[in-house]
């Protein structure tokens, strides 16, 4: 089966994709492409789905990188010979070639950044616990770090949540609220105390804030599209026992 992956402008040349759930291995709830070694997939067909997606960016499947995600700040500095395990992060940052950074996702914000002159590429799960907590400026510092210039950094915000699909209570907005009274804006009333997230909305101006003025939203709902994208909430709502996760890949 045919990969689907969605790409952005903005950091092209580089290779990298948004893959969408089309063209893996898996069946049920989980077809077809499954990057979740977490979830209850049959292990043996997700690691073929990893397979292909490496296969699509011209590397072998141990290049594949990816880390174990827990909606923190932390960021992972892929720098040598990657670890015998998976560390503890929500971000990863090279400027080492031979290696996609690769983030799972199933509502969440899929980020990749690129700073194209500097050769250093990072790539984020942002959900609203890390994108509240500074995952994106942390990805942004670590970069930095190896060498690009905040200015010349470019991101992009795959498949995620859309406003309208992300309805939430007020404890959830005082959160936000109490960081920041101007987050006020990322909201919008829902039925009765619900109010609706603008997710999206809210990773875009982090990321403006922190100092890159070329960052985009590539504008697909996880939510709305099953046949296209899994969404762990769109899974609550159909009382699946469980979800897959999307891929979300960039490299040298």
């Amino acid at each position: 089966m045919t990969l689907h992956i969605l790409t952005n402008d903005l950091l092209m040349p580089l290779a990298h994709g948004f893959f969408t759930r089309r063209g893996g291995a898996s069946t049920g709830i989980y077809a077809e492409l499954n990057g979740g070694a977490g979830s209850s997939d049959q292990a043996h067909v997700v690691s073929l789905n990893r397979a292909r997606v490496a296969e699509a960016l011209d590397l072998a499947p141990a290049s594949l990188f990816s880390v174990h995600q827990y909606h923190s700040a932390e960021v992972f500095v892929l720098d040598g010979e990657p670890p015998a395990e998976k560390p503890r992060a929500d971000a990863i940052v090279t400027r080492q070639p031979g290696y996609a950074l690769t983030i799972l996702t199933a509502d969440c914000q899929p980020v990749l950044f690129a700073d194209h002159e500097a050769q250093v590429i990072g790539a984020a799960h942002a959900g609203w616990q890390g994108a509240l907590g500074g995952v994106l400026e942390a990805t942004i510092d670590r970069m930095v770090e190896l060498g690009a210039q905040r200015e010349r950094i470019v991101a992009a915000i795959g498949p995620s949540i859309s406003q309208k699909n992300y309805e939430v209570g007020p404890d959830f907005m005082e959160r936000f609220l109490d960081d920041d009274p101007e987050n006020q804006r990322f909201f919008a009333q829902g039925k009765g105390d619900r109010v609706q997230f603008d997710l999206p909305g809210y990773g875009l101006h982090r990321l403006r804030s922190a100092g890159i003025r070329d960052a985009e939203w590539i504008r697909h709902c996880t939510y709305e599209d099953p046949g296209a994208f899994y969404s762990y909430r769109r899974s609550v709502h159909l009382n699946e026992a469980d979800y897959g996760r999307l891929m979300s890949s960039i490299r040298l």
